[in-house]
């Protein structure tokens, strides 16, 4: 289903770890990085993810799939969905997705997903596809809860254990992943479906710039198909930084 698994005891963070093995040539495609803790988990943004011990899922995969180079959004799209396909596999109900990648139960985060790439070469592409968890927190420090609502399976009520979680994370990972080059057309499909945004009235905002109007879909080379009051239009999918519903 996997590649090779890696458990670490504590580590700065899981990608690290990853981007360690590719750079000194033992990484293989599909490999599997987890820590019981991390200090320095990376978010989108710039943002820290940080993982108490044994709470939480901190996971990286190195995903070296076969030339060309796969988009990049559609392995942000794909990585997304396959969180929310190993919540929902593992009981969550209700879960969805925010803009780009993150997994929400009502407002509250449960989970976020980073793919990052270093020196990218369009004809050995290689990726490390980070997640961030919350499985067993019960609570959450204040300064964190005071950032944004938090929460975790355990408090969503879905009684998984980490053994579990990461199994159903590592397989839905390597699935969806696949289904960028695969079948595209109808990864962007259940992407929109889980924003929960198709036919929508938006606002997707572009550096300074900002469009609003009813996105009409989504495709992970051709962007974000907008109707606004001045006609169609096109957006990259990296060039958006925010995507709100109006």
């Amino acid at each position: 289903m996997h590649g090779r698994r890696f458990e670490h005891e504590e580590v700065t963070s899981t990608s690290d770890v990853a981007f360690q093995s590719l750079a000194d040539g033992t990484a293989r495609h599909a490999d599997v990085h987890t820590a019981r803790s991390q200090t320095a988990g990376r978010g989108q943004r710039g943002r820290v993810w940080r993982q108490e011990a044994d709470a939480g899922l901190a996971l990286s995969l190195v995903w070296m799939p076969g030339p060309p180079a796969p988009s990049p959004a559609g392995l942000t799209m794909a990585a997304g969905l396959a969180v929310l396909d190993a919540c929902r596999a593992l009981g969550l109900v209700g879960g969805r997705l925010k803009w780009p990648n993150d997994v929400l139960v009502g407002d509250a985060k449960l989970a976020g997903v980073l793919v990052e790439s270093r020196g990218l070469d369009p004809t050995a592409p290689r990726y490390v596809v980070g997640v961030g968890l919350n499985v067993l927190q019960a609570g959450f420090p204040d300064e964190l809860e005071a950032e944004r609502a938090v929460t975790s399976l355990r408090l969503a009520g879905v009684a998984a254990q980490l053994p579990a979680a990461r199994e159903a994370v590592a397989a839905a990972l390597c699935e969806r992943l696949a289904s960028v080059t695969a079948d595209p057309r109808g990864l962007a499909d259940d992407y929109l479906t889980a924003l929960g945004l198709r036919g929508e009235r938006v606002r997707v905002e572009v550096g300074s710039r900002a469009l609003e109007g009813r996105l009409e879909g989504l495709d992970p080379a051709d962007g974000l198909s907008l109707a606004t009051a001045e006609g169609p239009r096109r957006v990259a999918l990296e060039h958006i930084s925010a995507l709100i519903t109006l």
